[in-house]
């Protein structure tokens, strides 16, 4: 029997084994991406806020949280992703560009995306901690300034949206509480008789939607 031969035909300019590096070394990275370069950090926190205001504990469950965080956040992506994909990505597997080029033309789309998210304060911190000269124009920032000044400003956003669903949900917890107390039932924990009435709020606003419809926009 002959032995067969085994050939890998790398694509583009690219030849195979540095193209498994590569996507080994991508995969490696993408955890990191995805939390600290998408919208998924804004989504995930707001949620993780709902849950604590709402007072259910485990449930929605983490993994359903995760899940939907995931989906929202491709639907967010979806224009960056499809652009990236246009002008880097598409024309490196096609042999049009190297990879340093499509390095270069992939990296504008998402450093936009994240410009268009990003505070002057955060930004300017992170020039200052540099020591780089400042550019300019913002477009022109390396994305090792960028990118942490996005991560910063994602937090601060999703804490403040965050500080705005606990408010009503807090007001609950005080009028059941005084309640409670001024009938002096002292013995019935007040979490137990509000968390009703605060999920009824919840499904009577219809607030699924309104918080992902708000999520979303927040991004436009």
């Amino acid at each position: 029997m002959n032995p067969v031969d085994i050939r890998l035909d790398g694509i583009g300019t690219i030849s195979a084994p540095v193209q498994i590096v590569l996507v080994l070394t991508l995969l490696s990275f993408l955890p990191a991406i995805l939390i600290t370069m998408t919208a998924f950090t804004r989504i995930v926190i707001v949620f993780h806020f709902l849950r604590q205001a709402l007072g259910t504990q485990e449930m929605p469950s983490n993994q359903i949280l995760i899940g939907l965080s995931l989906f929202l956040t491709m639907f967010v992506m979806a224009p960056v992703v499809q652009k990236v994909n246009t002008d880097a990505i598409a024309p490196a597997m096609a042999g049009k560009l190297s990879l340093m080029d499509a390095t270069a033309k992939g990296a504008p789309p998402l450093r936009e995306f994240m410009l268009r998210q990003t505070r002057e304060s955060d930004l300017k911190l992170f020039v200052d901690l540099s020591k780089t000269p400042k550019p300019p124009s913002a477009n022109e920032l390396p994305m090792t300034v960028v990118i942490p000044a996005y991560v910063i400003s994602e937090l601060k956003t999703g804490f403040q949206m965050g500080f705005f669903l606990f408010v009503p949900f807090i007001i609950i917890d005080l009028v059941v509480s005084t309640t409670l107390l001024s009938m002096g039932m002292m013995q019935l924990p007040p979490a137990m008789i509000s968390l009703p009435f605060k999920i009824l709020l919840f499904v009577m606003i219809d607030g699924w939607n309104l918080l992902v419809g708000s999520l979303v926009r927040s991004f436009h």
